[in-house]
């Protein structure tokens, strides 16, 4: 179907022939019964890794450190149900767990919770953004990584900072120019990922299952 989508002509009839003879349509309501609404994707991407870290393969995924801490507040304040902190203790006081920037700043903390390490923060960045992944090793063999948990931070998309910096217009962001971006300053792609200080927690899961882990897990 791609390759034969490739030689068409972008003509509003090829098109609607093509989508015709190949495809089913069906119509998607929102729950109110309107045609009106939106629709998000979600995918597994695949990351090359090894289970050791080399010149190459320089970047951790990490499990859920021992020293990250939730709080769930449901049982004493019913109207927090669906707030949930994280931090660590210092101390006798829970303190914020730390930032994007201090993990990249320092990674010493969360030694010894390394999962593997792959060849490219930016696409570990966006594996956190999804939640999920395949990471390829080196003899072939494949990890599949799914969410653990988080540091507790605040999630900022970074399209929203090359908007801010001027770098591209709302209507130009996408992942795929956020990406083009990044590769293009790599001097500023560290900055870029800063902006955002979620950070993600992995754990190793069946690499047997259907498809990727939504919402629903």
């Amino acid at each position: 179907l791609c390759s034969r989508l490739a030689r068409l002509p972008m003509e509003d009839a090829a098109l609607r022939q093509f989508l015709q003879e190949e495809f089913y349509a069906y119509q998607m309501l929102t729950s109110t019964r309107s045609a009106t609404g939106k629709l998000t994707g979600y995918f597994e991407p695949v990351l090359r890794g090894s289970r050791r870290p080399s010149a190459i393969h320089r970047y951790p995924a990490y499990r859920a450190p021992d020293d990250l801490v939730s709080v769930e507040l449901a049982g004493l304040y019913p109207e927090l149900a669906k707030l949930r902190l994280r931090g660590r203790l210092a101390g006798r006081k829970l303190v914020p767990y730390f930032s994007r920037a201090e993990i990249d700043a320092d990674p010493s903390p969360l030694a010894g919770n390394e999962i593997l390490w792959v060849d490219d923060p930016l696409e570990l960045f966006f594996l956190q953004v999804q939640g999920s992944g395949r990471v390829l090793l080196e003899d072939g063999r494949r990890v599949r990584l799914g969410y653990a948990d988080q540091n507790g931070h605040p999630y900022r998309p970074i399209g929203r900072w090359l908007v801010e910096q001027g770098m591209l217009s709302p209507d130009q962001v996408t992942m795929r120019s956020i990406k083009d971006w990044a590769r293009e300053h790599p001097e500023q792609s560290r900055q870029l990922m800063n902006y955002n200080p979620s950070y993600v927690f992995f754990r190793e899961i069946a690499d047997d299952l259907p498809g990727p882990l939504g919402s629903l897990g």
